[in-house]
């Protein structure tokens, strides 16, 4: 099993920046991708950026140029760096992590971007 907790979340000006974290605990294999997907009220859950083991990233094209995926492979822990933040960021962040066979998710953080 694993256990995905997320952090960081809360209220931001447009404009703002926020760090998320997620850290992940557990039976985790050596390559896995790590995953950031938001859901905003009303909408179906969507991607944000992915990155793999490895280091190779993937965006969404709406975040591109304002959010950075990281991860610290010896913390088992997954960032997201949001710049230029703007009201349609707003929703819940989700974690998820990919490893062959399975997908686990944590519970999700809340962003919140005031106009």
């Amino acid at each position: 099993q694993v256990q995905l907790v997320e952090s960081g979340g809360g209220l931001v000006q447009a404009g703002g920046s926020l760090r998320l974290s997620c850290a992940a605990s557990g039976s985790i294999s050596s390559t896995n991708v790590m995953h950031w997907y938001r859901q905003a009220p009303g909408k179906q859950r969507e991607f944000v950026a992915a990155i793999t083991t490895s280091g190779s990233t993937n965006y969404a094209d709406s975040v591109k140029g304002r959010f950075t995926i990281s991860r610290d492979n010896t913390k088992y822990t997954v960032y997201l760096q949001m710049n230029s933040l703007k009201p349609e960021d707003t929703g819940v962040y989700s974690c998820n992590l990919a490893q062959f066979p399975m997908n686990y998710w944590g519970k999700g953080t809340l962003v919140t971007v005031s106009s």
